[in-house]
């Protein structure tokens, strides 16, 4: 079953590595038109996103790549796309001159201009955003991309990428990949099998099959590797997975013990993870290349959940200690840990921003869960999300989108996916092929 899906995901690791940039110099705007995220209620800016021209060969890819654009900025929430029915003037070639006065009219801020050109598999996808007030482009938002025809989305997502972040000045995170549990069979017997998709849920491939539980898969940092909790063996173990080749091994097994939660280093090197020996979890720290095993916490209490901090020097994790679940931080090498949650209701599964600059949690409080963030120290604590069960976010790469598991109540209840900004204002559910949890974010792709 594994077999066939090799050859397809192998192909797509190929397109993100064949995938090249070529950069054109663009005239700098001198007031260009800017969002930034966190700073109150932000009106969604008003873009032009005309279809792309065809310069040769493309047919429908030149519609779908600006359908594609307009998706990406779209579901931010902080952009509005100006439907093609209140255009004044038409793009007809790349080149040529653009009416800016007709597209103030329609009251765009902004105005995406772009050409694809094919030639066998090979696809060119150029195109130019516009600061139309100034009538001048953006700065860095020309821009030349080139790969296979199988990479349009791919090449689609960068375009949304760039220009996001020249609005925006934040990174951006379209041209990315989710790995999640796939579920299947009734409630009580749920089948589970790893899956990957692109951020907003398309070209999904099985990585897989349903024969054992799954869990908790976890990108490496640069992407090219997965650890993840499976029952294969019949109890919770550890499982390193190299996606490119799809070949896997079960970390170093003790006798007697169970392990869970993994999670990799900021350097890849490391696993950290929960392991239960007579009755008690701690965790642990395994250096993946020399396999040296190392406990960093010793508590009668269960610990897990770890993630590290960006810069590999502390670790945020889960612990009962005082009863019930908090959130505590520990240097990397281990220790007692100091408490950084301190509102009412449980907390769990943390996960340090890539950025740095928040922790991301799942919360529990008068019968509701709650996706949240804090400050590194606890501080300024934000609930995004209310529902009969949100757990386990994770970031995107550019640490202002979380992901994360939303399950209905009763007995046809059913995992899914969803995302929200940091502002808590943009909860939107992501489309899978049936019943999905535990998502993990990657790194931006190649």
């Amino acid at each position: 079953m594994i077999r066939p899906m090799r050859a397809t995901f192998q192909a797509m690791l190929a397109l993100a590595l064949a995938v090249g940039v070529q950069v054109a110099t663009p005239a700098l705007a001198q007031d260009p038109p800017r969002i930034v995220i966190g700073a109150g209620v932000v009106e969604p800016m008003k873009i032009a996103v005309p279809s792309f021209i065809d310069e040769g060969g493309a047919g429908d890819y030149a519609r779908e790549i600006s359908n594609v654009v307009i998706s990406d900025l779209e579901g931010t929430g902080f952009f509005s796309n100006i439907g093609e029915e209140a255009y004044i003037s038409r793009i007809t070639s790349f080149d040529g001159g653009v009416a800016f006065e007709d597209w103030k009219a329609i009251n765009a801020q902004v105005l995406v201009t772009g050409a694809v050109s094919v030639a066998g598999d090979r696809i060119t996808v150029k195109f130019r955003a516009y600061d139309v007030f100034n009538g001048q482009t953006l700065e860095g938002a020309a821009l030349q991309f080139a790969g296979t025809t199988q990479g349009w989305r791919r090449m689609s997502h960068k375009v949304a990428d760039v220009i996001y972040s020249s609005i925006t000045g934040e990174g951006g995170y379209f041209d990315s990949r989710v790995v999640f549990v796939s579920e299947s069979g009734p409630k009580n017997q749920r089948l589970k099998r790893l899956a990957v998709m692109d951020y907003d849920g398309a070209n999904v491939a099985y990585l897989t099959d349903s024969t054992s539980i799954v869990l908790a898969p976890r990108f490496s940092p640069t992407g090219d590797r997965l650890l993840y909790t499976s029952y294969e063996t019949g109890f919770p173990r550890i499982t390193l997975m190299n996606v490119g080749s799809m070949e896997r091994q079960t970390l170093e097994e003790q006798p007697g013990t169970m392990t869970f939660a993994p999670r990799f280093s900021p350097d890849g090197g490391t696993a950290v993870f929960s392991l239960e020996q007579g009755g008690n979890t701690d965790i642990y720290a395994l250096n993946l290349s020399s396999g040296q095993l190392s406990q960093l916490t010793n508590a009668p209490s269960i610990e897990t959940a770890p993630s590290f901090s960006p810069d590999g020097s502390q670790i945020v994790f889960e612990s009962d200690r005082t009863g019930g679940q908090q959130i505590y931080i520990m240097p990397a090498s281990g220790g007692e840990g100091t408490r950084i949650s301190g509102g009412k209701g449980r907390y769990g599964t943390p996960v340090w921003s890539p950025r740095g600059d928040y922790i991301a949690f799942t919360k529990q409080n008068e019968g509701r869960f709650h996706i949240g963030v804090m400050r590194t120290d606890g501080s300024e604590e934000r609930l995004l999300t209310a529902s009969f069960l949100d757990e386990g976010p994770t970031w995107a790469p550019n640490g202002r989108v979380l992901m994360f598991t939303r399950e209905t109540s009763g007995g046809g209840g059913q995992a899914t996916l969803w995302s929200v900004d940091i502002t808590g204002r943009n909860l939107k559910q992501i489309p899978t092929d049936g019943p999905a949890s535990d998502p993990a974010w990657s790194p931006l792709l190649p």
